[in-house]
This record gives C-alpha cells, structure tokens and sequence, in this order.
C-alpha cells in the first residue's frame, strides 16, 4: 500500500496553489496526522490515509483549499479527541460548517430496517445538498474512497455499502454532472452487486481490447493529420473505454451480445472553442462517412445536468464503426467533474482576470448552477410528509436522466425521462395541466399519455369545458408536481 502524503495533495490540484491555499491545505493536513495519530483502518494502514486520500480526490476534481481542508478534517470532530469547536477556533466558521455537514451526513445510514427512516434520512442528505453543495462534494469523495478500500469490510457491509451506493450516491454524483466520479462509483458497486456479470462483462471488454486500443490509435493520427491540414488547432484527441456498467446497461438491450454494441470504443477531440467544435464535426464527416440518425448536439442542446458535446457515430478506417465525442476543454472539465468544475473556474478567474475586477464584474455564484437544488426545497415543502409519495418521486424527478422539451415560445421545461405531455402541462402551469384536452409534438398530435421525446417542441391544446383534471392521468403522469396537483383537484371535486 502506498502512504500518501501531503506533497500529494498539492500534486493534483488543477490550479497551482496559492499561499493562502497552501497555508489552510497544510495546517488541515498537520491537525489530522496529529488528531488520528495511533488510530488504523480494518486494512491495518494508518487511519489518516482515509482522510488524506479524500483530499486527493478533493483536489483532482478542481475543489478549493477550504472545500480540500474539509475533507482532511471529516472524520476529526467524531473519532478523535479533538472537537468541533477546536476546529473552528482554527480554521474559522467556513470549514468548520463543511466539517459539520459531513459529520451529519456520516450519521445517515441510508439503509434502515424501517423505510420511514430510510427516507427521513435521504431527506436530510438532500436537504445538506440544498444547504451547501460542497458538503455532498466532499461526501461522494469519502464515499468513492471507501468503495476502493471495500474488499477489507465483512461481506453483509459490503453489499449494503455497494447498494446504497448504486441506489443514492451514483445518482446524485450523475445528477451533479460528475461523470468521472459517478462511473467509478456504479464499476466498484456493480463489482461487489453482481460479481458474476461483472466478471462476464470485463472478459468481454478485454478480449480483444488491445485491437480496439491500436483501431482507436489509428484513427486519432488520420483525424489529428486531417484537422491539422485545415487549419483546426487541437488541445488534445484521446481514447476512451466504456464503464464495465454502462457497458452492461447496454448489453442487456442487445441480448449480451457485443457485436451490436457500436460505442464500445470512441475518440475524444478536444478544442478550444465552440464553432471548432462544428468545424472539426464537417472535417470529420468529410473524413469518414456519418451514420445516419447517430448525430447529437449535446452543445445546443445540452444533458440537464450541464453536459455539453457533439457525439457522432462514423464508419471510420476500415468501414469499421466508431464514435466521436468533440466538445471544448471547459465542456470536458465539466463533463468529468460537473459542478465541481465551477471551482476550478473561479479559482482560475480570481487570478486572471483584472478586468472583471476593474468593471465591477460580480463572479457568478455556483448557486446559479443549481436551480435544481431549489427546486429540490420546494418540492420537498410541497409533498410534505407523503412518504411514499417522496421515495416514488424521489427516484423519479430526482434521479432519473432528464429531458428537455420546449414550449411553442421556446421557453424550455426540464422534465425526467419518459415524462408525458400532462406533465409537460403541470410544469408550466396547473391551470394548463388541469384544463388540458389534447397535445401536439413538432405540430403533429399525439396521445397524452405518450413519452415526450428529448428536444421537442410541445404545444397543449386546453379547453374551458374541462372543469377537472382526468382521473386515469394519475396512471401515467411520471412527476411528483403533476400527480399532486391532479390529486389536489380530484379531492376538491
């Protein structure tokens, strides 16, 4: 096992530190050593090595020094000697309060024997969510740590460790746009979930991976001499694998049969500013022939969760199918690290740019990033204490992939997946809901209980013959907001 130091922590950070940074990482690092001195893990390796390996993490998805301190200190104030207060005379209110969330949040076992408990406790953890982001941040590190130091657990931890980590911590690192965190942690769950079908699948993956790997080679030079020829400056190409669970996801679709996977292997083209990206999606389509109706402009149209991209699927060298991701390198930060890629940025910018500063340009909050998270209050207050209702629309609104539709106007409405023009409806407004007689997609009709494709245009034709909402609506609506409100007036009648 390698002991990490603090020299490790400042090694991945995205930003080269600054004094300050370097001052609160160091004296973080210093009181946890000192508070957990003496104190080992079931692996029989220092304790310590928990706390400074979350840190590591903390750092190499872009989070700051306070955000970087807090996780050297999570597990300060309940298993050592040393208190919250000492914590925050030290490092003041701040990190104290990160400290704090976590601790609570380490509280909530989120598999109860009871299911009241289990959803009071995911209640509490979405509420810490909404409060500070960087507390769940810090917590999905903590957790993607002890998911590679699992196998030292006995075995009945380790599957509720695994599940709940699939069920909860997964879906909320993908809800952020963590795409990097949330693969590792679904791989590592699956391993422990589904030892079998891990194993079936990563032989599959392997077999012939080297070919794939020289194939992907091949046609990163012909792509890289191509956009080099016109002129297109490239930042960097890569390869990339699929996760062993997404990779499964998709095998179950197609009867665990490899061959009709297209994505299994793909290439990356970073750039550096969005027309490139259109550029180099004419360049590469000149290159090698596109497949029909396997284009999509996550750029224009981006993942709720903020991912931006083109992907593309060609008949590359060979005529053998490949697919090719082209996004700018703020897009790939973002794509990998998600809302955390917001600190990198103004960590970034608070050095840079005196123009900003000069004009009295504000920095954006993160807040702005997460309206989602507000939404997550409200609708928290609105459902109230209905607890099945909660855990239903909880794994509906809140985990679920999302979609966006349009209103004719192109106002547009984030909905969860396989949401029907009714809750279209409930979401602009519940007099439109209620009165709703019919629906058109892209100016064609369609049936109200049919699911909503992503990026279309929705018009809701309403009449004021319709007093009351229909009761069958309650069959197929998949959101919390819709279902409330048809009850609502189904009670009132």
């Amino acid at each position: 096992m390698n002991n990490l130091k603090l020299e490790d922590i400042f090694g991945a950070l995205r930003n080269p530190p600054t004094d300050a940074r370097r001052k609160v990482i160091t004296e973080a690092y210093n009181l946890a050593m000192e508070a957990h001195k003496g104190q080992k893990r079931r692996s029989g390796e220092d304790y310590v090595q928990h706390p400074i390996a979350v840190a590591k993490i903390l750092a190499e998805i872009g989070m700051g020094g306070k955000t970087i301190a807090a996780g050297l200190l999570h597990d300060v104030p309940e298993d050592t000697a040393t208190t919250l207060a000492d914590v925050e005379k030290k490092f003041g209110s701040e990190i104290a309060a990160l400290v704090d969330g976590v601790t609570k949040l380490g509280k909530i076992k989120l598999r109860g024997s009871h299911e009241e408990y289990f959803l009071e406790n995911l209640r509490k953890m979405l509420l810490a969510m909404a409060s500070d982001i960087r507390v769940i941040i810090i917590k999905l590190a903590d957790r993607l740590h002890n998911m590679q130091t699992l196998q030292y657990n006995p075995p009945e931890k380790q599957l509720r460790i695994a599940h709940e980590t699939m069920e909860v911590f997964a879906p909320i690192a993908n809800r952020l746009g963590m795409g990097e965190i949330k693969t590792q942690l679904q791989d590592l769950a699956f391993m422990y979930l589904d030892p079998e079908n891990f194993k079936l699948v990563k032989e599959m993956e392997e077999k012939d991976q080297a070919e794939r790997d020289k194939y992907v080679q091949r046609a990163i030079k012909e792509l890289e001499e191509e956009l080099k020829k016109e002129g297109i400056q490239v930042v960097r190409t890569d390869g990339r694998a699929k996760s062993i669970y997404s990779l499964y996801l998709k095998l179950l679709k197609h009867d665990m049969d490899i061959n009709r996977i297209y994505d299994l292997s793909a290439v990356r083209i970073i750039l550096p500013e969005v027309a490139d990206c259109y550029e180099a999606l004419g360049i590469v389509h000149k290159k090698y022939r596109p497949m029909i109706g396997r284009i999509k402009d996550y750029i224009s149209l981006p993942k709720p969760n903020g991912y931006q991209s083109i992907h593309t699927t060609v008949f590359g060298p060979d005529g053998k199918i490949l697919e090719i991701q082209i996004r700018t390198v703020k897009m790939d930060n973002e794509a990998e690290f998600g809302i955390a890629a917001h600190w990198i940025y103004s960590e970034s910018k608070k050095k840079k740019n005196w123009r900003d500063l000069l004009f009295k340009k504000k920095r954006p909050e993160p807040e702005k990033e997460l309206g989602w998270v507000k939404q997550l209050r409200e609708w928290q207050n609105e459902i109230g204490r209905d607890d099945e209702e909660f855990i239903q629309g909880l794994k509906i609104d809140f985990f679920k992939n999302h979609i966006f539709a349009f209103t004719p106007r192109g106002d547009i409405i984030d909905l969860p997946e396989d949401s029907t023009p009714i809750d279209f409806a409930y979401a602009i407004h519940s007099e439109i809901g209620s009165h709703a007689t019919g629906a058109k997609a892209d100016g064609k009709m369609i049936p109200l209980d049919s699911p909503i494709k992503n990026g279309q245009v929705l018009e809701i034709l309403t009449s004021k013959d319709r007093k009351s909402p229909n009761t069958d609506w309650l069959k197929f609506v998949k959101t919390s907001a819709a279902k409330s409100h048809i009850r609502r007036e189904l009670r009132k009648e």
